[in-house]
């Protein structure tokens, strides 16, 4: 990192707040399999967009997913059900960025709301040439994006470690 980006990188801090994404999906017979609820898989691709929109708006440049990782489905949800997808930037090394997202389902006939998925997702920003670049750095204020700062940085650990021993299982 050459002085110009250490520099801006330095003074370019951004809050979590500034990185929230609230997104609605109408789930539609089309999103659903042969139960009638959402495909896992369909959920998950608007986890990836959520996180995606959100790591754009912390680094305000190209991002890439790097990894995916600890989706937990806890609720299925029914073709009508509304879907509300929240994502923020929860902690930021020096090119990645890991984004929290929490889904939340609505039965709109009876108003009644369930925790329906939570996933952690790592994006990367990149140049014109796919190469990885700076990002600003996070600002986290409150008791719970400290908190959520702490944990990502664990999870991160622990992703760096797998990617080791995958890495070295290939040899």
């Amino acid at each position: 990192m050459n002085s110009k980006e250490m520099t801006q990188r330095k003074t370019s801090a951004k809050s979590p707040q500034d990185s929230i994404v609230i997104m609605t999906e109408l789930v539609l017979p089309s999103d659903a399999n042969t139960l009638g609820t959402a495909f896992g898989g369909k959920i998950m691709s608007w986890i990836d967009i959520a996180a995606a929109t959100a790591a754009g708006r912390h680094a305000r440049q190209v991002v890439v997913t790097a990894s995916f990782d600890a989706v937990h489905f806890l609720a299925p949800v029914k073709v009508g059900y509304v879907l509300h997808i929240r994502a923020m930037v929860n902690f930021v090394s020096r090119t990645s960025m890991e984004i929290g997202v929490r889904v939340d389902s609505e039965n709109l006939l009876t108003g009644r709301t369930a925790h329906t998925a939570s996933a952690y997702t790592t994006f990367v920003a990149i140049n014109s040439k796919g190469k990885p670049i700076p990002v600003p750095p996070l600002k986290a204020v409150t008791p719970d994006e400290q908190r959520r700062y702490r944990e990502a940085q664990h999870r991160r650990e622990a992703r760096i470690h797998l990617a080791a021993k995958i890495k070295a299982g290939r040899k």
